[in-house]
């Protein structure tokens, strides 16, 4: 989980409120565990580790538990994890976007001091989240408003499913020093110079962000009917309307640029019908980010292989 530097995430957050950046990240996918480890002083990508999952062994959720079988992820992270080195080292971990739920909050006022805060939150929370408060973690930042008063974008995960994450860094030697939703660690990827619409999909899931001058407009994270090999463009559009409506209706502008992540090879098939109903540019998020000159070169190797988010906290550690 975490949140957001101006060009997009500056700050990200240890449960969320400091930013360590350690030199070794891992991400947990539903189907697949990647690692990185970056050289000293974050000046490059020293290398990485993939390993696939069996498929079901991580079924994603905000309330129940996510290891259907424990012992293959436990492996897969000890494996990725091995193959980079640093026992006893922090680590930075990227979970499925369904296991953190994001809200974008406004206040006509909002206390400085986090203790004054976190009741505020807890309370204007309170019905949109299906566990107890003593069982949340909560983290929170403010940003802009789109009028008078203050936006708070605020994030909450269930305590016992961020320790089952915790724990497989744990397992394979290594200290857990960064909690961060795999999409919000990708967007650094994103040019937010105008309103521009990323929707991801890994798994079953689609998270769908709108940023805007270091700002996060509107995110949505749902459940599809089917995975990215079997979603069609119009099924996308479906899924991806109901917050383009919202942002068009809060913010009063439009759309300016969709970038797309998780769909490989088929991004092309989807381009055609999103930009006649969007009216904007549409294309792969890290192929744009490449192209425009944002991705080291030696990133490539991980852009190869589609870990955005690696790539993207690669950029927030250099930023």
């Amino acid at each position: 989980m975490g949140i957001y530097r101006s060009g997009i995430v500056r700050r990200v957050s240890h449960w969320l409120d400091a930013i360590p950046h350690p030199a070794l990240a891992c991400e947990i996918a539903p189907n697949y565990v990647a690692g990185a480890r970056w050289k000293h002083g974050g000046k490059g990508l020293e290398a990485f580790a993939v390993e696939p999952l069996p498929e079901g062994a991580i079924v994603p959720s905000a309330v129940e538990s996510n290891l259907a079988d424990v012992n293959a992820v436990r492996a897969a992270v000890g494996k990725t994890l091995g193959r980079l080195g640093g026992g006893g080292q922090e680590v930075a971990l990227f979970v499925p976007d369904p296991v953190i739920r994001i809200f974008i909050l406004h206040f006509d006022s909002f206390p400085r001091s986090r203790e004054e805060a976190l009741p505020i939150l807890q309370w204007k929370l309170k019905k949109s989240v299906p566990f107890e408060t003593e069982e949340t973690l909560i983290s929170y930042m403010r940003q802009a408003p789109r009028d008078e008063g203050v936006d708070i974008v605020t994030a909450l995960a269930r305590l016992r499913i961020i320790r089952e994450y915790e724990m497989l860094a744990e397992s394979a030697g290594l200290i857990p020093a960064v909690i961060l939703s795999s999409t919000l660690a990708a967007l650094p990827l994103v040019d937010d110079r105008q309103s521009t619409l990323l929707a991801r999909v890994v798994g079953s899931a689609l998270t769908t962000a709108i940023v805007r001058d270091g700002g996060l407009l509107g995110y949505r994270c749902t459940e599809l009917s089917a995975d990215s090999g079997r979603l069609t463009a119009r099924g996308l559009l479906d899924e991806i309307f109901p917050l383009t409506a919202y942002f068009q209706d809060t913010w009063q502008d439009e759309i300016r640029d969709v970038r797309l992540a998780g769909l490989g090879e088929r991004a092309s098939e989807f381009r055609e019908l999103l930009e006649a109903e969007l009216h904007c540019p549409v294309g792969p998020l890290l192929q744009s980010a490449v192209s425009a000159g944002s991705v080291p070169a030696d990133a490539q190797p991980l852009c190869d292989r589609e870990l955005e988010a690696l790539v993207g906290w690669m950029l927030n550690r250099t930023a």
